[in-house]
């Protein structure tokens, strides 16, 4: 009996495939499972001073409020402050989360990671650096069509095709 129930187990298994597979479709989006996700958006960005190491929070449309902060906790992953990645001509890429709102607070990474407990959404607005610190920002599509992405942005800056390549935002 056992060796039945076996046999019918393994036909089963050996019968059953799946149709659902990860792919990477011409959008530029995964497909796992039937559903798209897509992956990460490309920003590039300049700044009329160095915020490289500054936390940045987002502001609303009039910038009178912040709509978005990190938690001290979520600046770090796998030991790595998500700092932006430095390109050529004094671009950056954004490895964290920007928008054409952002603002950069007076905290430095290293700073804000260490803080016990989060400052109120006032004490954050009241250490604003600069409310309007962008001189340029472009979306550069999905991660997902580069293969190297650093060398492939590069290119497009020292071509001078950053904004023809990429959809400028500001």
């Amino acid at each position: 009996m056992k060796i039945k129930v076996l046999i019918i187990l393994v036909s089963i298994f050996v019968s059953c495939k799946s149709s659902e597979e990860v792919k990477t479709t011409t959008t530029n989006e995964i497909s796992f499972r039937g559903s798209s996700v897509p992956s990460p958006p490309v920003l590039v960005y300049k700044t009329k001073k160095d915020y490289n190491n500054r936390v940045s929070v987002l502001l609303n449309d009039e910038k009178i409020q912040i709509v978005s902060y990190p938690d001290p906790k979520d600046i770090k992953v796998g030991g790595n402050f998500l700092l932006p990645t430095s390109l050529q001509n004094g671009y950056l890429l954004d490895n964290k989360g920007i928008g054409k709102n952002v603002a950069f607070l007076k905290y430095t990474y290293e700073e804000y990671a260490k803080l016990q407990t989060l400052p109120t959404l006032q004490e954050l607005y009241n250490n604003i650096l600069d409310k309007n610190p962008l001189l340029e920002l472009c979306d550069c599509g999905n991660k997902s069509k580069y293969t190297d992405i650093e060398k492939q942005l590069n290119e497009y800056i020292s071509k001078d095709i950053l904004r023809i390549e990429c959809t400028a935002l500001k």
